[in-house]
């Protein structure tokens, strides 16, 4: 289980690659952050193909924002139902958090089952120690360790199998057929504004610290704009909304599209020439679907989710040490000339 965050619950995603090529005919669930349903969908079970059979949603966020309602009780002893309504025999909880942990717990067990999680932190992550007392089988990690082979490894040391290698095992996110479908999909409403080709800028983060400077973008996007390219900047909140119309407003052509959701972000981020952005959860969403996307690292480790899966990814910058426009640039160049 990986409840959220977006990047998160993407870079969880091989493990069902992972478990189906073993074990083709188990039932795998999959226990996610109701926010990030449409993040699994498209690996729902369904003729001519075998993936995640159940999706059980988890409104922890929601709920802890209405302890008192009526609702909200009613909504989380359904949960637990659900959880209840299989006896698992293994029980993989990536996470390392008291909140996952605490689901482990619910979740209905055979009498031998295997509930494995993570034994430490990995640098750059967070970490609740308590929640090794919830598992039966702490599986420890490399301090510094990707978020894909993280989650391979508990998966691994839960059924006793070989760690799958990078160089061994192909990274599977999403079925090619849906990754397709995806760039023939017109999301109208969005849209009807892009005159493509376009790129994507994802300028936008958490935390502050990881941002481009906005200077950065301006000067990469006439560079993008003065090759006929059509830029986009998407946004989150309203401060967010009020960065992209400064930064589209000193760029030719360049637009601040409404707001979307994930699931709109799909087909979205799947027609766009180029997608470039920070280490946020969208830009990561570029990268799983196997799009041209450059990731731009200025504050945070590269090795922790950097996409290392296609030559259609090229990753720059590292903690304390952005890459320069010039950088960007000729990275976009190059993947846009592909």
């Amino acid at each position: 289980m990986k409840l959220s965050s977006l990047g998160d619950v993407l870079h969880n995603l091989p493990i069902v690659w992972d478990l189906r090529a073993q074990l083709p005919e188990a039932q795998i669930d999959w226990i996610v952050e109701e926010a990030y349903v449409s993040l699994l969908t498209p690996l729902l079970s369904r003729k001519g193909f075998r993936g995640i059979d159940h999706i059980i949603p988890f409104g922890l966020r929601r709920w802890k924002k209405g302890l008192l309602s009526l609702q909200t009780w009613k909504e989380f002893f359904a949960f637990k139902k659900q959880l209840q309504t299989v006896a698992y025999d293994v029980i993989i909880e990536t996470q390392g958090l008291l909140k996952s942990a605490l689901v482990c717990a619910l979740a209905c067990k055979s009498s031998n089952a295997v509930v494995a999680g993570l034994a430490n932190a990995t640098e750059f992550s967070g970490y609740e120690p308590i929640a090794r007392s919830f598992y039966n089988q702490c599986v420890q990690v490399p301090k510094q360790c990707h978020a894909v082979d993280r989650s391979r490894w508990v998966m691994s040391s839960a059924l006793d199998w070989p760690l799958p290698s990078r160089q061994e095992s192909q990274i599977l996110f999403y079925p090619q057929t849906s990754v397709a479908q995806l760039t023939h999909t017109e999301i109208s409403q969005h849209t009807s504004a892009f005159k493509k080709p376009y790129v994507l800028c994802f300028h936008s983060t958490a935390r502050e610290a990881k941002r481009w400077s906005n200077e950065n973008w301006i000067a990469l996007g006439k560079s993008l704009a003065s090759q006929g390219y059509q830029v986009i900047f998407p946004w989150g909140n309203l401060s967010e909304k009020k960065i992209s119309a400064q930064l589209a407003s000193q760029i030719d052509g360049a637009i601040v599209p409404d707001a979307f959701s994930i699931q709109d972000g799909f087909s979205i981020i799947a027609s766009a020439a180029l997608t470039i952005g920070v280490d946020t959860g969208l830009t990561h969403l570029a990268a799983v679907l196997n799009r041209p996307t450059v990731e731009i690292y200025c504050d945070s480790p590269r090795w922790k989710t950097e996409g290392y899966w296609s030559d259609q990814i090229i990753n720059l910058g590292d903690i304390q040490a952005p890459p320069s426009v010039a950088e960007v640039l000729s990275a976009s160049l190059k993947l846009l000339a592909q």
